[in-house]
């Protein structure tokens, strides 16, 4: 069947739900933690480079943003590996995305600590889009906090009904996210 990947990051991991349809009614083919960093300060760069000096705190930052999108790039191509194994074809990836950070340098991020905040949100739902475009998938993103009609949350909230636990905010927005994705990639979005 054709599935579509919904992507809900956080600092150094990503809910992941992939969607597909079997008789025209949605189904959850998989749903998942996808771990993005490898070093548990990688979860938050920016934070860790705090009180580094110039030179060091860009080359700790710039380590992190890298390992992100390497790692990010490798979970993306398991996900469509283990698809593929399911003899699913994943036709498009969407990711939960928040409002646009203006181009900072790592100075000025470090300067003010919500920005801190920003820049590692950022991060890791950028990861998790350059990885899907890398990987040849179609991309949507998806404003996160986007209002949903209350026939669709219920929809979304029945499909995590028979999976059980873990089925909150972070699949529910993920599961949206996939709906979206795979109407685009049936040329139906």
């Amino acid at each position: 069947m054709n599935v579509a990947f919904g992507w809900k990051a956080h600092s150094g991991w990503a809910a992941l739900v992939v969607i597909g349809e079997k008789d025209g009614v949605p189904v959850v083919a998989d749903r998942r933690r996808v771990e993005l960093v490898t070093e548990e300060w990688a979860k938050q760069p920016y934070h860790a480079a705090e009180d580094l000096d110039t030179g060091p705190a860009a080359e700790l930052v710039r380590r992190g943003v890298s390992s992100a999108h390497r790692i990010a790039v490798r979970e993306v191509r398991a996900a469509v590996a283990r698809e593929k194994a399911r003899h699913n074809v994943v036709v498009a990836s969407a990711v939960l995305v928040g409002a646009e950070m203006p181009a900072w340098s790592v100075a000025e991020i470090l300067a003010v600590h919500l920005r801190m905040h920003q820049a590692e949100g950022v991060l890791f739902r950028d990861a998790l889009a350059r990885a899907a475009t890398a990987c040849g998938l179609p991309l949507v993103t998806l404003p996160e906090k986007r209002p949903v009609a209350a026939a669709l949350a219920e929809r979304i909230a029945s499909l995590g009904k028979p999976l059980g636990a873990p089925w909150g905010k972070d699949q529910k927005g993920a599961a949206l996210a996939a709906l979206v994705a795979l109407e685009v990639g049936a040329g139906r979005g």
